[in-house]
């Protein structure tokens, strides 16, 4: 993106493939945009499934655009600019090595469907651990408002909370769970079309090349409730 974003909503650091990949090209055309320019693509076709209903079910994972979280979109401190976090990031990414993700499966996770690895997560989960912890110091601490929002969205354990209030995302270092969304909440969506959604998913995934995992994308949301869009990729040592 050439637009100046240093003064954004939010930023969020994640993974997502390279631009130029088959699976980047896969999974943005499934969402309906590309992060990268910003530019609303034509979905694949699903049997059975009309566009409209189609752009809906996929509505809540476009905004985001293509990825998996690493560390949950933040507020920057005061006084931390996007310098500043950019320097962060090339400073992490230097400490990691590329490597193979393990064959990204399509699964229903809680009440979406995702990409989940298939396969040791060790090296994933060390990537997102030292995201989360590492950054934390950049992140503006969320507002009452916010943590009432965040914890309205769904019933926590007592050990989520305490990550929500630590972290600022009650999901990360043991609860984190590696996963690219492919819809938004399934429930109370007809079981057929479940099913349509699954196997196309299944169609248009599984038979990809290894995904690889060199980088750390970050993402901007340029005000409240825009579209997310990815800014630069932060590339790991050779």
């Amino acid at each position: 993106m050439t637009v100046d974003l240093s003064n954004a909503h939010r930023f969020a650091v994640y993974f997502a493939p390279a631009t130029d990949s088959a699976w980047w090209t896969a999974g943005s055309r499934w969402l309906g945009r590309c992060a990268a320019t910003n530019d609303t693509l034509a979905q694949p076709t699903i049997d059975g499934i009309a566009p409209e209903l189609q752009r809906q079910l996929t509505a809540d994972p476009r905004r985001y655009g293509w990825h998996a979280t690493l560390k949950a979109p933040f507020s920057l401190d005061e006084g931390v600019g996007l310098d500043g976090l950019r320097s962060a990031l090339q400073t992490l990414a230097a400490t990691f090595s590329p490597f193979d993700l393990p064959p990204l499966r399509v699964r229903r996770l809680g009440g979406f469907l995702a990409l989940c690895a298939d396969g040791d997560p060790d090296a994933i989960n060390a990537v997102a651990r030292a995201c989360v912890t590492g950054l934390q110091t950049l992140a503006a601490p969320l507002s009452s408002d916010e943590l009432a929002r965040r914890r309205r969205k769904g019933a926590l354990s007592i050990q989520e909370d305490a990550l929500l209030v630590r972290w600022g995302y009650p999901y990360v270092l043991d609860r984190y769970r590696f996963h690219l969304s492919l819809t938004g909440d399934l429930n109370g969506v007809a079981l057929d079309t479940v099913q349509r959604l699954e196997r196309a998913a299944r169609d248009t995934f599984e038979g990809l090349p290894a995904c690889r995992f060199d980088s750390l994308a970050l993402y901007a949301e340029p005000a409240p409730g825009a579209d997310f869009v990815l800014l630069e990729r932060m590339g790991f040592k050779a």
